[in-house]
Parts: structure tokens; C-alpha cells; sequence
């Protein structure tokens, strides 16, 4: 059964989140990103992407010290992204609590580097970020556009050991539209042995439910919970019913 993990997307601290990436567009959901970590928590969640996008944006990890509160406060297993450019950045994620990271503009603007992350800390902890639009991947908190196209940029590095990709399609994050089950469907067809993580639009369980019928593992939510679309109440049931 498909996964379903929250989102938490950081700025100045707190929880937010943002329309296609548009810092513009940003909505501030909770002061406190710890209470929501706990809620999900709660609701029998037990896995958490938490993205540091004043770091995203600033080129550095900014917003360590909430990973850190997160991870000694909750149990879940937190993958952590934003901002991560140096060896200095990833160390300290795993130093704050992170069990994984993702890395996306430094596997586009840095193959050696991002490779050396693959070997030092092997392909459970660090995740390939595939965030694209129109079907070329995007970087820098999705400020830029890049040249690569999402499956022969997936494709190199799982010849290099990355095993575990998130996938946005920009044009439908935060917009509550649906997720984009067509790119999903041809990264998989492509690409039969990735663990895929769809990520953007999802707007309600039905969408969930429309990513696990075309195999898709696991599905990072945001904005549909955060917008009621999702309820709290909902995420319980699917979580009791998938560790049953």
C-alpha cells in the first residue's frame, strides 16, 4: 500500500507553505512546526519531509535548529531537504536529527559532490530530488530551470546507487489540482526498480488512491491537509488501515 508522508515546509521558523514554489504566494499554516510534527504523529504517521526553504533559497542550511526540536521531540523518521549545498550542510542534517536528506540542485550543479554523499552515507540516506517543470529539472528552490530532462537525470544516478527519488512536478505543487499521474507513470515505466516518492497537487484521498493504482510507493501531502482537504481524522484511518 502506497505511503502517504506529510510535509512540513519551513520559513523564518514556521510552518508554510507555498504555490509552485512561489515564495510569493506564501501562507503561514502554524507558528509552531513541532505541534504539527506531533499531530502527524498522532494521526499514526511515522515518516516526515521537512524542507528548509529559507535555505533553499539562501544556498545553506538555515532552519536546523527546528529539525533538530522535531527529531528529539517526535520518533518519526525525518527526511530533510532545503539548502543542502556542502558536505558541511549534509553533516549537519545528520547531526540535527535527519535520517535522510535530499539533495536536488547539488546532484544537478554538483555530480561529484552529491555522489560523494551517496558513498560516505549510503543510498538509505541520501534521496535524489527530481523536482521539474515541464518535464526539465528545476533548482534552487525551483528559481531556475535546468537543460536536464527528469528521466535521464533520475536514470544516471541510479546507475550510481540512488535508489529512493522525490519527484515534484512544479507546475502542480500547492495547487490542489491532482498530482501528475502521467509523469509518475512514465518515470516508472521507465525506471521499474525506483522508489518513487510523488510529490505536488494531491488534493484529496481519491488522489492517494489514483498514484497507488499506477504503482507509485509513497506520497509526500502538504497543502491538502493543511487546507482540510485531507482530514487529520482521514490520515489516521489510512495509516491504521496500512499498518494493519
Amino acid at each position: 500500500m502506497i505511503e502517504i508522508v506529510p510535509a512540513i515546509d519551513i520559513i523564518g521558523g514556521k510552518c508554510v507553505r507555498l504555490s509552485k514554489g512561489d515564495y510569493g504566494s506564501m501562507k503561514v499554516y502554524n507558528e509552531n512546526p513541532l505541534d504539527v510534527a506531533r499531530a502527524f504523529e498522532d494521526a499514526g504517521c511515522t515518516s516526515l519531509h521537512l524542507v528548509d526553504l529559507d535555505g533553499a533559497k539562501s544556498k545553506h542550511i538555515v532552519n536546523y535548529r527546528t529539525l533538530e526540536a522535531i527529531a528529539g521531540h517526535t520518533a518519526l523518521h525525518i527526511d530533510f531537504g532545503g539548502g543542502l549545498k556542502t558536505d558541511n550542510d549534509v553533516r549537519i542534517a545528520f547531526e540535527s536529527g535527519a535520517e535522510k536528506i535530499t539533495g536536488g540542485s547539488v546532484a544537478v550543479t554538483h555530480h561529484a559532490m552529491f555522489e560523494g554523499w551517496l558513498n560516505r552515507y549510503g543510498s538509505d540516506a541520501i534521496i535524489l530530488g527530481a523536482d521539474a517543470r515541464d518535464g526539465k529539472i528545476s533548482t534552487n528552490g525551483w528559481l531556475h530551470d535546468s537543460e536536464e530532462q527528469i528521466v535521464p537525470f533520475i536514470r544516471q544516478y541510479m546507475e550510481k546507487g540512488v535508489t529512493h527519488v522525490i519527484s515534484t512536478d512544479i507546475n502542480c505543487d500547492g495547487m490542489l489540482s491532482g498530482p501528475s499521474l502521467e509523469l509518475y507513470r512514465s518515470i516508472l515505466a521507465e525506471l521499474p526498480d525506483l522508489r518513487l516518492i510523488a510529490s505536488g497537487g494531491v488534493s484529496a484521498m481519491a488522489d492517494v488512491e489514483h498514484l497507488h493504482e499506477i504503482g507509485v510507493p509513497a506520497v509526500i501531502v502538504g497543502k491538502a491537509i493543511y487546507e482540510g482537504r485531507i482530514t487529520m481524522r482521514e490520515l489516521e484511518s489510512f495509516n491504521t488501515q496500512h499498518l494493519c
